[in-house]
């Protein structure tokens, strides 16, 4: 602990020392700002070309504003200011903002009207606006009213997309996906590019599960123990938008060999008090979403949340054969299941301008999780194909989770671009992973019971403090320093007891526990160069030293203390409409909650799974290269993307030695893991009310790891294999607020090293009609209609095979509501800076479908 305290010490004082050789930097420019890169793809927006009076004197005020529609009191992005001289000739111009608001610099002293002009507005004209000398002009709310001039040929390019990218980054814009409402985060993460969920929630991007996703940019300790169980708490009408990032910069977290994952929810920027209500309600779930804000003056306030309850079937089949001292044993097993939930997630807010360049912020958010299954199990035996004995098993299984994350966040801005943050954050979840058993005998008598009591705690602290600082107008220099302090903690316990009597330790299945304590401390440097031929370079380095202190319930568990330095490298340029980047990173992958968490889950007795808490990180280097470009209707990315892990984290099955016919899976670091591969995906504007968008993902992959042979020697084995998946979108906006949006996507076979897991698709249709006042909504939305799905997936090697195929009954229609009410009028947003946490492999989830 001394050690790691030092090199955090060290780490500090690197980064203050830093920060006081960088006083002052350079005046903030194009080089020092974030700009969204490419914009909207295939609508990007230009400036206006205004006709200026040429010798128009200039001076050092400025003008600022806000531009709402008055109707529905949201911003007007993209609108058209021009500002005129008292000859009535235009001096400047600028154009609103996707929040709505206008800011014209270097205005002389005098008196000036402004006009503001939109398609399908009214032109608003300001008189009388008069400018002293040194003194700023905040014209606040501007509300324009729709024109009743019927327009015959109206092309509206201010429209966001679907997707777009960044400098950095893919955006997926959930709030405009019509289909996705009533549903949960996974729903929503399936439809975004490069990524794939599957049936129960897993995420993979790129092909692999190692990744980090941060909800607002921050993490949660629910989501270091499972991606799957974190995205069914968050209501899909609650997320904004989705940020993909594929090759993340040395400001991250080294966590998250795969890239990041960036969930944004909808947050409130207006002044006033507004209400937000989602409602609705399906054959398979229901929602309910209530989200409110206040803001006056300084301080503003949120507070909301949304629950959903689903409600599904499934049907199972496993076939498994084991070698045993030289006998076959076959295992037919058949199982149905009822699913039923309670997901929610839950926040309150707050933020307080200190001063013109220094704002607070802080957070609660609490999120609950209730997922309960009833399985009915028959299980028969053969032995070299002979009839050996029939068991019947009833299960009920109990996942219940809760967490809770309080952030407070400190930010000072020196001038444009230079700014000093300081970030905490405390988070924690609870997490019950127990099942009940009903032993039934050949007459459906209960014979005996069997309790497993699986209690885990995962909370950790967070501190961090960042500095940015441009220099000159075209660099940026970036340093950080972090300290991360988890503690995961897991007790469990097996209970047995007859027909009749009370439950008593079980001695074939002793009771045990976790302690494992890891901390974390890591510094970065980042640099940024643009040039005038628009070529940017971006590199960095961050280093993450990590101590672990863990014990079971009979000994000290040893695993080495370990440095990690990480290396990033962005390189783009610009041609016209056309961007090229290429970009290579290293980044690391510790092992989760689920990875770790050493219970002999006997649930199904036939196919056993246990944690490793021995487990040791995983090493990844990445390699891109891509290309976009906007052809006047049109939108295309295309990449083509290698990855290597070494020490990889790979599931391991084998036949276990003492249950006959059972197969026991863990987890290990034996293998590499190598992938090449493509991803390509476009958005196509048909019409201005028409658009389509799609990819398509193939990749090659290629396992090799250390196995136990029938004798109990390790081989090295391999697997290899071809993936594809894709999707298809399509959303139009009819006459009277009507509007109508389909999907579908595909996931082909996936390699694992052992064996395959299955393919499987998903398609959805939706209407959705917009109230006249455009305050409100009702919408339909069905998905899976033609039937469910049916998933089937293999393992073979030379001491056992198994063959798992699920049914999944997943058709769904439901209805659902949306409405907003409030007195409401928009300011500008502060920017902020808080925790990102992105360094823990989450674990996987085994419910389908929920």
């Amino acid at each position: 602990m001394k050690k790691f305290i030092t090199i955090l010490s060290l780490l500090a004082l690197v980064g203050t020392t830093v920060m006081a050789q960088f006083p002052g930097g350079g005046p903030g420019g194009r080089g020092g700002q974030r700009g969204d890169g490419n914009g909207r793809p295939g609508n990007q927006q230009q400036t206006p070309t205004l006709n200026l009076e040429g010798n128009a004197p200039r001076g050092n005020s400025k003008i600022t504003g806000f531009v709402i529609d008055e109707a529905v009191t949201t911003a007007v992005e993209f609108a058209s200011v021009a500002l005129y001289n008292k000859e009535n000739k235009v001096v400047d111009g600028t154009m609103a903002d996707e929040k709505g608001k206008f800011t014209l610099s270097r205005i002389a002293p005098g008196e000036y009207k402004l006009v503001i002009t939109f398609i399908g507005y009214a032109d608003k004209t300001i008189d009388n606006i008069k400018v002293e000398k040194g003194k700023d002009v905040d014209l606040g709310v501007i509300k324009l009213s729709t024109s009743t001039k019927q327009l015959d040929e109206v092309t509206v390019t201010a429209e966001k997309s679907m997707i777009e990218e960044k400098v950095d980054r893919l955006v997926y814009n959930a709030e405009k996906d019509i289909t996705s409402k009533g549903g949960d985060a996974a729903d929503v993460l399936r439809k975004v590019p490069l990524l794939t969920v599957d049936l129960d929630g897993n995420v993979s991007l790129r092909g692999t599960s190692n990744i980090k996703v941060l909800i607002n940019n921050k993490p949660s300790t629910i989501i270091a123990s499972s991606i799957a169980d974190a995205l069914k708490m968050i209501p899909s009408d609650l997320i904004k938008s989705v940020e993909v990032i594929t090759s993340p910069s040395a400001r991250y977290d080294a966590e998250g060999s795969g890239g990041i994952i960036n969930i944004i929810t909808k947050k409130s920027t207006i002044q006033g008090l507004t209400l937000n209500v989602d409602a609705g309600v399906g054959i398979r779930g229901s929602n309910l979403g209530l989200n409110g804000s206040i803001r006056k003056g300084k301080l503003g306030v949120t507070m909301g949340g949304g629950g959903r309850a689903f409600y599904n079937k499934a049907a199972t089949s496993l076939n498994q054969s084991t070698l045993v001292n030289g006998n076959t044993v076959l295992t037919k097993q058949t199982a149905d299941a009822f699913d039923n939930g309670l997901f929610g997630r839950y926040n309150l807010g707050f933020d307080y301008d200190i001063s013109k360049n220094q704002a607070l912020t802080a957070g609660i958010n609490f999120g609950t999780r209730n997922f309960i299954r009833s399985q009915d199990y028959t299980t028969n035996l053969y032995t070299n194909n002979v009839f050996n004995s029939t068991s019947f098993r009833n299960v009920d299984s109990k996942d219940l989770s809760n967490s809770v994350d309080i952030n407070l966040d400190y930010i000072r801005t020196f001038k444009p671009s230079q700014e000093w943050s300081v970030s905490t954050q405390y988070s924690k979840s609870n997490l019950k992973n127990n099942f009940l058993a009903d032993l039934l005998n050949e007459s459906g008598m209960l014979a005996s019971r069997q309790k497993n009591i699986n209690g885990n705690v995962n909370q950790e602290v967070t501190l961090q403090t960042d500095f940015q600082t441009p220099i000159k107008t075209n660099q940026m220099f970036e340093v950080g320093v972090k300290g991360i302090f988890r503690q995961v903690n897991s007790d469990f316990s097996y209970l047995v007891a007859g027909a009749t009597g009370d439950f008593a330790s079980d001695a074939r299945n002793p009771a045990g526990l976790l302690d494992y304590s890891q901390n974390i401390a890591s510094g970065y440097m980042s640099y940024t160069y643009s040039t005038k031929n628009k070529y940017t370079i971006k590199a960095g380095a961050r280093y993450e030293y990590t101590t672990i202190d863990a014990q079971d319930q009979i000994k000290d568990i040893n695993i080495p203390a370990y440095g990690n330095l990480v290396p990033s490298v962005n390189v783009s340029k610009t041609f016209g409409n056309t961007t090229l980047k290429a970009a290579y990173n290293k980044r690391i992958q510790r092992p989760g909650l689920q990875q770790l968490n050493p219970n002999f889950n006997l649930a199904n007795p036939q196919n056993i799974t246990i944690g490793n808490p021995s487990l040791r990180p995983e090493i990844t280097d990445n390699f891109e290269l891509s290309a976009s470009s906007s052809i006047k209707k049109v939108y295309l990315n295309a990449s083509v993307f290698g990855r290597q892990t070494n020490n990889s984290i790979l599931r391991l099955s084998s036949p276990s030695d003492t249950l006959v016919g059972a197969i026991i899976t863990t987890f290990q670091n034996i293998g590499t893991q190598k992938v090449f591969g493509s991803n390509v995906f476009g958005n196509f504007t048909i019409t201005p009310k028409w658009s389509v968008n799609g990819g398509i993902d193939v990749y090659y992959n290629y396992l090799e790891g250390q196995v136990r042979g029938a004798d109990g020697q390790s081989f090295l084995t391999s697997n290899t294999g071809v993936v594809i998946g894709g999707r298809l979108q399509s959303q139009i906006q009819l006459k009277n607020g009507w509007g109508i949006q389909a999907f579908s996507f595909f996931r082909g076979r996936q390699v694992q090293l052992q064996g395959t897991q299955g393919s499987f698709y998903m398609y959805s249709v939706g209407f959705r009609k917009d109230f006249k006042n455009k305050k409100g909504s009702l919408g339909l939305a069905t998905e899976n209609f033609f039937g469910g799905i049916v998933m089937k997936s293999t393992l073979n090697t030379a001491q056992f095979s198994q063959t798992n195929i699920n049914n999944i009954y997943n058709q769904n229609v439901r209805l659902t509501f949306s409405y907003k009410i409030g007195n409401m009028r928009m300011v500008e947003q502060k920017k902020t800076k808080s925790v990102k946490n992105d360094d823990v492999k989450a674990g996987e989830s085994n419910n389908m479908n929920n």
